[in-house]
């Protein structure tokens, strides 16, 4: 939703934190939690089309109003980046997950399960980091939320394609290594209780990068970035969830048999 601050518009929301509810014993929250893929960037504004909208409206047909997705993307973000954070400190993406899971899930209530999307930022220039500091820094944000909350669902995402990305900071060979040794280490290690594969639903095999359908940019027109996916990339994303993953009574690795 785009809103006037001082006569001038923006796109982001600065002054809602969070809202705490009442709510049925049954009902509980899924937080996606990422980057600018999450964030949706290259959607539609106002059109409420980002993955976690799509996922939200599916749960929705079958469960009714009983389980809310919240949207913990931020644009920029990193798993194992910046190594310091702070107001003399900033960094345009915030803080690195493992501080925003403090901030942004652990002193939430209701939450029953967690999607991880992130890594790309990780492996740009911009963050340089390692594929094996990228693994770290997941493992520990896993090892965390198990500790706090047994009960919590993790959901590993895949990271989607950036190859050939018109974008300065992406689009190059040793990024999209790292990002494809991440992605194997989501779908194989047995570190999540569960995997979306992202990146199954949106690369175009014969380019290494997303299926060109997917690249148009799709608020303001043009040719998009071939680094965040537009309206349809995102609807395909969203139908490529098994909603199985969320469905009620399933337990956690971290839960007591």
């Amino acid at each position: 939703m785009a809103t006037k601050i001082r006569g001038s518009a923006t796109a982001s929301w600065f002054f809602l934190d969070a809202v705490e509810m009442t709510a049925p014993s049954d009902a509980s929250a899924i937080m996606a939690f990422g980057d600018s893929i999450t964030d949706g960037t290259a959607s539609t504004m106002n059109g409420d089309d980002r993955w976690p909208n799509v996922l939200s409206r599916r749960l929705k047909a079958l469960y009714g109003n009983k389980v809310a997705v919240v949207n913990g993307g931020i644009g920029g973000n990193q798993i194992a980046g910046p190594a310091e954070y702070g107001p003399d400190k900033a960094f345009a993406g915030g803080p690195a997950s493992g501080q925003r899971l403090d901030r942004d899930v652990l002193s939430l209530s209701g939450i029953s399960s967690l999607i991880w999307l992130e890594g790309i930022n990780d492996f740009s220039k911009n963050g340089n980091a390692s594929t094996d500091q990228g693994i770290a820094a997941m493992k520990d944000g896993v090892a965390r939320l198990r500790t706090k909350w047994p009960q919590v669902r993790v959901i590993g995402a895949t990271v989607v394609s950036a190859l050939g990305s018109t974008s300065a900071a992406h689009g190059f060979p040793e990024q999209d290594a790292k990002r494809k040794a991440l992605n194997e280490f989501i779908r194989t290690s047995g570190t999540f209780d569960g995997v979306i594969d992202f990146d199954h639903a949106t690369l175009d095999p014969a380019s290494g990068g997303l299926k060109p359908e997917f690249v148009p940019e799709s608020t303001a027109g043009g040719a998009g970035d071939k680094l965040h996916p537009n309206r349809t990339g995102y609807l395909a994303m969203g139908q490529a969830i098994d909603l199985d993953l969320f469905k009620p009574g399933r337990s956690s690795r971290g839960a007591k048999k």
